[in-house]
């Protein structure tokens, strides 16, 4: 069965203006779903209904690429780091992968691989299969054998240091087997329990009178993994599967499946269902053997991942921003159960988005209770006749969460009435009217509803943002309804406003207080692409804030450009859209914001107390001569597809637009080139063959 769609218009049919805000309103949900999953080990939707979410973004942006938002689930990765751990830079990003559901979609990676590479059809293309563990993903550490750290995902760049807790797993050496270890390896691989020894825990823990035990096999590892004491971890029967690597000094191997081998000789444990498939066909043959044991296997899965063998190629193919080009995870379908909507209630998000939340009579679908689920939005209550005292069809694939498939009209209650969706905001009362195009009601009451407040606050001091620590949801919201707080600087002034009342605070006390104004003012200074994503800009997430820290270098300079590209036909606003990925919609939205006086008061106020310093680039880019450039490519390249040579550019740290000004640094010429060549020319913009290109990024 297909998932619904949060928006009953199919994607084909969606105008433009619908396409922005559908995108717009799928990026906060799947932001704060991953933020659940990650974070706390506490998802409120299932697998089912988040790859229905994430698989409607990617059939938007495939239809509008233009609209592509920089916050777009497709070029993120999990969610930051949970508090009270240290943290983690991964040296190379821990990435998440791509899903696909059908075989026609694991025909097409394999086709648009060979495309990438540009691959003649009879060449072989060898895959490896491996069952996708529905556990907690972690980075081993090994310098010259020994294990020197351990660190969870996190948002894919920066993790948890869990490198205590991880000692404590018998699956994973201290010291790696061999007398010639590499001077350096990171070791992928996933945490996880099997299904009786997470039943087991379970039924220890509600012994124990735990109110509320992990619901799954996944939860339970997460949370046993992030316990701050190691020697409460050691007792949970916590195991691994290695499958990967991340940075590796002195170590060179051909093949993946090599690779897996080596892990083996060096006494880490890798799934002995993996096994090597010589092309598309034998890789689904795997995925159809796997399913059909899948309830005989001692841990759960929720799919097999593909990736291609040749590390070779994989290195070619590299990453789009938030998974590798080179490998895939074909999801398993989804399993269904009825129960009762008992209510509907509906939620004001920091943007003002009313979101339609359904109360369920708790279920258990494949051994998991829920008990809510997300509506979407009016349309999709509407187009399904959803009703409270309706028994419906709700799926899951591994969560707690279900979404609600369908309604089963012949249970319903005589006196079901349909849900009037409110015109007004639940929390201030102000009018909650719905755009031209749009899917979502916004409440008007802007930074008035506390709801807005409350939320942009908590985005502020969120883990991707200023992250202070000790400064959570629930102090965040108690603190502005108690007047301490109302707006961001008002955060910066705590310790001196309002000290001995946070002392005197039920939980609180002169530590927990001290502790808070250090983290505080910890955060003084910051760098300014996490300056820009705090504020909370519609369509403005952590890779577009990165981008205009880097094009506009400091706070001064960006408020700046932004105040002179209020005139649409000035060179600032020309210079906004040409910045890749922002385009017409996210520049419209940074202007809003920009021209907003109660903004400009607020950016006064922080840039008054805080230390914004520039961003700072990756060190691998900043080596290259293409670090910082502006780079266009036109014509036809013979040696890199089109989409290789735009992904090698952007990862040496350039800047890739779609048009040639004279802040072009180099314009990238292949056969048949037109107009773009020649206005190169005349603006005294350098030109680069292909040849020259590869030479100076690196070589073919």
């Amino acid at each position: 069965m297909t998932a619904p769609t949060p928006n009953s218009k199919d994607p084909d049919d969606l105008t433009p203006m619908e396409a922005t805000a559908e995108l717009a309103r799928l990026a906060e949900e799947i932001a704060r779903h991953d933020a659940l999953y990650h974070q706390q080990a506490a998802p409120e939707i299932s697998d089912a209904a988040y790859d229905a979410l994430v698989r409607r973004n990617a059939a938007i942006e495939a239809r509008f690429p233009d609209l592509v938002r920089d916050d777009s689930p497709s070029r993120r990765v999990g969610a930051a780091p949970a508090p009270g751990f240290g943290k983690v830079a991964h040296r190379v990003p821990m990435l998440s992968l791509g899903n696909v559901f059908e075989r026609a979609e694991v025909a097409e990676f394999a086709a648009g691989i060979r495309r990438f590479l540009k691959l003649a059809d009879d060449e072989p293309l060898a895959l490896v299969a491996e069952p996708k563990i529905d556990g907690l993903s972690v980075s081993l550490r090994y310098e010259d054998g020994r294990l020197v750290q351990a660190a969870t995902r996190g948002d894919g760049t920066e993790g948890e240091d869990i490198t205590a807790n991880i000692r404590t797993l018998d699956d994973v050496p201290d010291r790696l087997a061999t007398d010639e270890p590499p001077p350096v390896v990171e070791i992928r691989g996933e945490v996880y329990m099997t299904r009786d020894d997470f039943l087991a825990f379970r039924e220890r823990q509600v012994e124990a009178g735990e109110k509320k035990p992990p619901a799954n096999p996944r939860n339970a590892a997460a949370g046993s993994l992030r316990q701050k004491n190691p020697e409460v971890t050691a007792t949970r029967p916590l195991r691994l599967f290695a499958y990967s690597w991340g940075e590796v000094r002195g170590l060179e191997v051909a093949s993946h499946h090599d690779f897996l081998d080596r892990l083996r000789a060096w006494g880490l444990p890798v799934n002995p269902e993996t096994r090597l498939c010589e092309d598309v066909e034998a890789a689904l043959a795997a995925y159809d053997d796997l399913a059909a044991r899948r309830a005989d296997l001692p841990y759960d899965i929720d799919g097999v991942v593909y990736k291609v063998d040749r590390v070779d190629w994989q290195k070619r193919l590299g990453f789009v921003s938030r998974a590798p080009r080179w490998a895939t995870a074909h999801k398993f379908p989804a399993e269904q159960a009825r129960t009762v909507l008992r209510s509907i209630e509906v939620q004001v998000g920091r943007t003002g988005a009313l979101t339609p939340v359904a109360r369920l009579d708790p279920v258990t679908v494949g051994g998991v209770v829920v008990a809510r689920a997300t509506l979407h939005n009016e349309d999709e209550i509407r187009r399904k006749d959803i009703r409270a005292g309706d028994t419906v069809i709700i799926q899951r694939a591994g969560d707690v969460i279900p979404q609600v498939v369908s309604v089963v009209l012949e249970a319903r209650p005589d006196d079901a009435a349909p849900f009037a969706f409110p015109d007004h905001c639940p929390v201030c009362g102000s009018e909650a009217p719905r755009p031209e195009g749009e899917a979502v009601r916004r409440c008007s009451g802007g930074l008035i509803c506390p709801a807005q407040a409350v939320e942009r606050l908590k985005h502020f001091v969120s883990r991707n943002a200023f992250d202070i620590e000790g400064l959570g949801s629930k102090a965040v919201e108690a603190f502005f309804q108690d007047g301490l707080i109302q707006g961001p600087g008002d955060i910066f002034r705590l310790e001196e406003t309002a000290a001995d009342r946070i002392k005197a605070r039920e939980g609180w006390g002169e530590t927990s207080a001290r502790n808070l104004f250090r983290s505080i003012n910890d955060r003084r200074v910051i760098s300014l692409d996490r300056f820009i994503y705090a504020l909370g800009i519609r369509q403005v997430g952590q890779a577009t804030a990165r981008l205009l820290a880097g094009h506009y270098g400091s706070l001064e300079a960006l408020r700046a450009a932004m105040a002179e590209a209020q005139d649409p036909d000035s060179d600032a606003y020309k210079a906004l859209v040409n910045i890749n990925d922002v385009g017409t919609s996210v520049a419209r939205d940074i202007l809003a914001f920009f021209h907003e006086d109660h903004n400009q008061t607020v950016l006064d106020d922080l840039a008054a107390q805080l230390d914004v310093r520039p961003f700072e680039r990756a060190e691998t880019a900043g080596d290259s001569p293409l670090a910082g450039k502006t780079v266009v490519f036109t014509g036809t390249l013979e040696t890199l597809s089109r989409a290789e040579a735009k992904a090698r550019a952007q990862t040496l740290g350039a800047k890739v637009t779609g048009s040639v000004s004279a802040k072009t640094d180099y314009v990238v010429v292949g056969a048949d080139a037109g107009g773009k060549a020649a206005k190169a020319r005349d603006l005294g913009v350098t030109t680069l063959s292909e040849a020259e290109f590869l030479e100076m990024s690196g070589g073919a």
